[in-house]
């Protein structure tokens, strides 16, 4: 993380892209997902009714645990996380003015564990520009819950949490359709919702409207750690922890003008061209660009 001035800086660099596809669509079924409405490859239809409320949204309890898992995320969001802590991210970013909305397929493993309680990995994790709201798959010591962040409120912190559990997968599945849309430009009302794939419907998670205050002007899809080092192995926790899990978010679409399109180079770029697994305190972590941009799979 050394050089980077900014939390998530932006990158215009490109390299041609990995010839992965093959193997990647074995993905959803490694992870237990059921297939996507319509082409599985593509994601729910963004388009599908909109109905209903996600019923296993709470409002979080505080304790101590959430309380630092709370600081540590927004700290990281503005560059200041602990001395002993590595934050890293990759992904695709977004850029002002190329959309009011974003949706993709995001994948969840309730198998992996995080054990230090000052360790989070937060994959997939997605926000639109000036959205209310990010919708967070986050693993971390006191359980693997779905989060959306309040980006509008003071001081800001989950506003709503699903647990990632047996019922979550019946409902939602393993490879999970997000969705945030801007409702009114004027009072910059967002919804995020989820894909019930039992109902083929858009449900409704949280909705917020008022100033974000993320201080960043882009959007993001991306794979994201707060780590520190086990000094039984010499590598992040995590990567030990994940060693079989898969990280992939894929039919990333922006919404612009009422039309849903894949994300593509010009409207959201990678965040970094090569990352490479050491800055993430895991060497053999590979990161996969699957796509032209609206598919990435981070693995090792």
């Amino acid at each position: 993380m050394s050089g980077r001035a900014h939390p998530f800086p932006h990158r215009h660099r490109s390299l041609p892209l990995a010839l992965l596809v093959a193997a990647l669509l074995l993905v959803p079924a490694a992870l237990g997902a059921a297939p996507a409405a319509g082409d599985a490859d593509r994601g729910p239809d963004p388009r599908a009714p909109h109905r209903g409320t996600v019923a296993a949204a709470r409002t979080p309890d505080r304790s101590p645990a959430r309380d630092r898992a709370v600081r540590a995320f927004a700290e990281g969001r503005r560059h200041r996380p602990r001395a002993d802590l590595t934050h890293n991210w990759w992904g695709v970013f977004p850029q002002p003015g190329t959309h009011d909305g974003i949706t993709a397929t995001h994948s969840v493993d309730t198998s992996y564990r995080v054990s230090d309680p000052d360790n989070f990995t937060y994959s997939p994790t997605t926000k639109a520009q000036n959205s209310c709201m990010e919708v967070v798959t986050a693993y971390w010591n006191s359980g693997n819950e779905l989060w959306a962040w309040d980006w509008c409120g003071s001081p800001g912190g989950p506003a709503k949490v699903v647990p990632l559990d047996a019922d979550f997968l019946t409902t939602y599945s393993a490879a999970y359709g997000v969705q945030l849309v801007l409702d009114d430009a004027a009072s910059n009302t967002w919804s995020a919702y989820l894909y019930n794939r039992r109902t083929a419907a858009w449900e409704l998670l949280y909705r917020r409207s008022g100033k974000d205050r993320s201080g960043l002007s882009h959007g993001w899809d991306m794979f994201e750690v707060y780590a520190s080092v086990d000094p039984a192995t010499g590598v992040g926790w995590y990567c030990t922890e994940a060693r079989r899990t898969v990280f992939d978010s894929s039919a990333i679409q922006l919404r612009r003008g009422g039309t849903w399109r894949p994300a593509g180079p010009a409207e959201a770029p990678w965040t970094e061209p090569d990352p490479q697994g050491r800055d993430f305190l895991c060497p053999p972590l590979k990161f996969v660009r699957a796509g032209a941009n609206d598919h990435w799979t981070v693995r090792q």
